[in-house]
């Protein structure tokens, strides 16, 4: 597999792009702390969340990759105390949106009121709680779609606007959302366009026996897990360049661009499994998401290029949120998760 490093290091890249080797050690310098900061902050994460190390780790990707995570699963999962943990590991504002079916747009990203002042009455922008670094949407799906849309702009352009004034969000900005995928009554669908928006989609398991034992050694005998601080926004900032910088070959990343490409039914490269029970396909931000996420897995790999593997590991939280299944597809029981790990295990590493 070191034909895909080198070539990645040898073709001409963009200014700024990482080089695979280097005289100094600059480079492999800056591989190291990338790893050692994340580590550090899985480990702040892991003193108050047992367990769910691939959830923890896709939701530590999403944060350095620049982009937006969607966790699901029944309540009791730990899903909120993670994203709180995160936020504690983190020097950044935090705020928690409780969505319900009376939320507001106005309630999220804020409204115009008037008041009484020493020349009289003004207008005056009161922010909601979507300017924070982090806002934590728990149960997003509770909220009517028309409410669920005043993230839309935030969580793309990383501004607000309200009766026609833009207000820039300050970065970094995180939208971190959770779902109950069991409880309908009550629930609003997410519209494709919030799901297109969402960096990964992570699915949240149960526990283990002796996870649950840890879980109840930890939270029954008094004893609070105290997160510590590890990074600023500066610190994530330059993280995320640094990721933006690795380099990809040109036919690693044309292996994302034809894995995007295979969900498309009657597609070039679509795959049988797509053609029957898929009827729409991920859209390009699924090939930018496989693409960034790729590069954070290379760093934590050690490298400065992307590996096909890379591409393969991140590839189902990418798109499992980006497809729309067919009425056959549902008929039979088929879901998401399976089109697009079939599309992972058939589809060919190099096709020049």
């Amino acid at each position: 597999m070191f034909e895909e490093y080198a070539l990645a290091a040898r073709f001409v890249a963009p200014v700024g792009t990482l080089r695979l080797m280097t005289s100094d050690g600059t480079i492999e310098a800056q591989v190291q702390s990338f790893r050692d900061t994340f580590e550090r902050t899985r480990a702040e994460i892991a003193k108050a969340i047992v367990g769910h190390n691939e959830i923890v780790e896709g939701v530590l990707i999403c944060l350095f990759a620049g982009g937006h995570c969607l966790l699901e699963g029944v309540p009791g999962l730990g899903k909120t105390l993670l994203i709180r943990s995160l936020s504690e590991a983190l020097h950044l504002k935090f705020s928690r949106v409780q969505f319900t079916p009376d939320l507001m747009p106005a309630d999220v990203t804020g409204t115009t009121i008037v008041v009484e002042t020493e020349h009289g009455r003004d207008f005056q922008f009161r922010k909601g709680p979507i300017f924070a670094q982090i806002v934590l949407a728990d149960e997003i799906n509770r909220a009517t779609p028309k409410t669920q849309s005043s993230l839309l702009e935030a969580m793309q352009e990383r501004s607000v606007t309200v009766g026609g004034v833009t207000h820039e969000l300050e970065r970094p900005f995180f939208v971190m959302a959770t779902q109950n995928p069991i409880e309908q009554e009550g629930t609003y669908p997410l519209p494709e366009a919030q799901l297109d928006r969402f960096f990964f989609k992570l699915v949240v398991g149960y526990s283990t026996r002796e996870e649950l034992s840890l879980i109840l050694d930890r939270t029954t005998t008094g004893e609070t897990p105290k997160v510590s601080r590890v990074l600023d926004s500066a610190g994530i900032i330059a993280a995320q360049r640094l990721v933006r910088s690795v380099a990809i070959a040109p036919h690693v990343q044309d292996y994302a661009v034809r894995m995007v490409l295979a969900t498309h039914p009657n597609g070039q490269f679509a795959t049988p499994m797509a053609n029957q029970f898929l009827r729409f396909g991920a859209s390009p931000r699924a090939a930018q998401t496989i693409v960034l996420a790729s590069k954070v897995k290379a760093l934590l790999a050690g490298r400065s290029a992307v590996a096909f593997d890379d591409i393969k590991s991140v590839a189902l939280a990418a798109l499992r949120h980006r497809v729309l299944l067919n009425f056959e597809a549902e008929a039979e029981g088929r879901g998401a998760d399976e089109i697009i790990q079939n599309v992972i295990d058939t589809l060919v590493l190099d096709a020049r």
